[in-house]
């Protein structure tokens, strides 16, 4: 009772030959490259922009005080979120005036 019989019919882990007959699976991804790099440019921005803006200014802009370093910060890092905001609707508004284009054109 403690092993479990195996079908005929049923293949096991040692049937490999039949996967070496099937052509291979595509696993590129279905999104573009140039939004994966958009993404990733505004991931290290996000990082970098407020981390070097509150040290940058901590000293040299608001003499010591953090608290105004930590606000302009928080500026910092939503301007990079508008940013990235914005350059993700101009590329999906481009996108579906290709699909449309493409539409007329199939017509």
């Amino acid at each position: 009772m403690a092993t479990r019989r195996i079908a005929t019919n049923e293949k096991t882990h040692l049937d490999q030959d039949d996967i070496k007959n099937e052509p291979r699976s595509n696993i590129s991804p279905e999104v573009p490259s140039s939004v994966i790099a958009k993404l990733l440019a505004f991931t290290a921005a996000m990082i970098v922009a407020p981390l070097s803006s509150y040290f940058l200014t901590l000293n040299k802009l608001f003499g010591g005080n953090s608290t105004y370093a930590g606000a302009f910060a928080a500026f910092i890092a939503n301007m990079v979120l508008i940013g990235y905001v914005i350059v993700a609707f101009r590329d999906d508004k481009m996108e579906r005036e290709a699909d449309e284009a493409e539409k007329k054109k199939s017509r």
